[in-house]
């Protein structure tokens, strides 16, 4: 039945998250104790004036489809928000909600490539940035980078990617897998670089932007000369603890905000009314409501590099955001432990889940051959537990 499939989706990659957690829920099935440390998901519970507010919508009776781009008022309280957090002046027309920041991704992707487009992505980059830009027939071309410069790519790297097709760059800070946040200097930096290439568009992920561990978080469209040819992308998964909610939004310069509702309202239509209506209140709340949230992602950052830290052949560097550390573990490479062969990131992913019983997600997945990604999304507890069990099997 594959010969009836078609190219694209016989081409597209799984999602390695999704896979990874696919992979341990089956095993608990099997009655195997397994520490999920593989999905980017709060282990919070949504703060309660956040559902209250859902509850409202609900008797407020908001059923009916919402506008493609989103409600007015929720682009006000996202316009606002981008002022008051990012120093950026976005329109209402310049504001698309959709549901989850993936699908303001794709939504880009699919109105600004064409064949052959070259979208230059620092590596370590979020697991899905590949597969969209293919899907768009877009051509991914990656920058590596090291924990030795923590995954951040420099002026001069950017420069030497840029080719005549280059169309776009695209990257997220804090960073998923890696944490690493990039500084106002370092973006001065990159866009020096881009101020001599005005075709080329970015898309600044900042979907982490509030799980930051060392203030001042800087959007790349508020330096000089950026506004006009950078999509802010965002949303209320990672900050609010609401995944499962599906809101993301872009602030872009009006043309691509209309073509990306002209593209969704074929694709999708408008996101989950009562969600919306949810998301109002939520931004427009102070960041003080989430700092507990904030502080104790601090702590269990903090608790893991310790605890790795001890383990021979991890090597470590300081994630300055998200809720993610992305050791470099090539030390394992060549090596058999009990009786297994490791080759590569995702062998010892593997082994780690047969083995530990903990779940982790190579750095494969995410342009990086030489890490895993660990999420300490989870409990003191459980981060200790499954920290002990990959000691005793390595």
């Amino acid at each position: 039945m594959n010969n009836h499939l078609s190219e694209r989706i016989k081409s597209m990659s799984t999602s390695a998250t999704l896979a990874m957690a696919a992979k341990a829920r089956e095993l608990r099935g099997q009655g195997k104790d397994i520490i999920g440390l593989s999905l980017g998901e709060p282990d919070f519970n949504i703060p309660d004036f956040i559902k209250d507010a859902a509850k409202q919508a609900v008797d407020d009776n908001y059923s009916s489809y919402s506008p493609v781009d989103g409600y007015v008022d929720l682009k006000q309280a996202i316009s606002n928000k981008f002022k008051r957090d990012n120093n950026l002046d976005y329109g209402l027309n310049q504001i698309v909600v959709s549901t989850g920041a993936k699908q303001s991704l794709a939504n880009i992707a699919m109105i600004m490539l064409n064949k052959g487009d070259e979208v230059i992505l620092p590596a370590p980059y979020w697991v899905s940035y590949s597969d969209i830009v293919k899907l768009a027939e877009g051509v991914p071309v990656e920058v590596p980078t090291s924990i030795d410069t923590d995954f951040k790519m420099t002026p001069s790297q950017l420069e030497a990617a840029i080719t005549p097709k280059t169309k776009m760059l695209w990257f997220s800070s804090p960073c998923n897998p890696s944490g690493s946040v990039y500084s106002e200097e370092e973006l001065k930096g990159l866009a020096e670089v881009l101020r001599k290439h005005p075709n080329i568009f970015i898309v600044s992920d900042e979907i982490y932007e509030h799980i930051n561990f060392i203030g001042g978080h800087v959007s790349i469209a508020a330096i000089d000369g950026m506004y006009d040819r950078t999509i802010t992308v965002n949303g209320v998964s990672k900050a609010f603890a609401m995944t499962g909610w599906r809101i993301g939004y872009i602030g872009a310069p009006d043309w691509i905000a209309k073509s990306c509702t002209k593209f969704q309202g074929q694709n999708t239509s408008g996101a989950n009314a009562i969600a919306q209506r949810a998301t109002i209140t939520a931004l427009e709340a102070p960041v003080s409501s989430i700092q507990f949230m904030i502080d104790e992602f601090h702590k269990r950052r903090d608790l893991i590099l310790q605890l790795l830290g001890e383990i021979e052949g991890f090597r470590l560097n300081i994630p300055e955001g998200a809720f993610y550390v992305f050791p470099d573990i090539s030390y394992f490479f060549g090596k058999t432990l009990n009786g297994t062969t490791i080759g590569n990131a995702s062998d010892f992913a593997l082994y780690l889940l047969e083995q530990a019983n903990v779940a982790t997600v190579t750095g494969e997945a995410f342009g990086n051959p030489n890490c895993i990604r660990i999420s300490y999304a989870a409990s003191e507890e459980e981060l200790r537990e499954a920290v002990s069990r990959i000691k005793s099997v390595l």
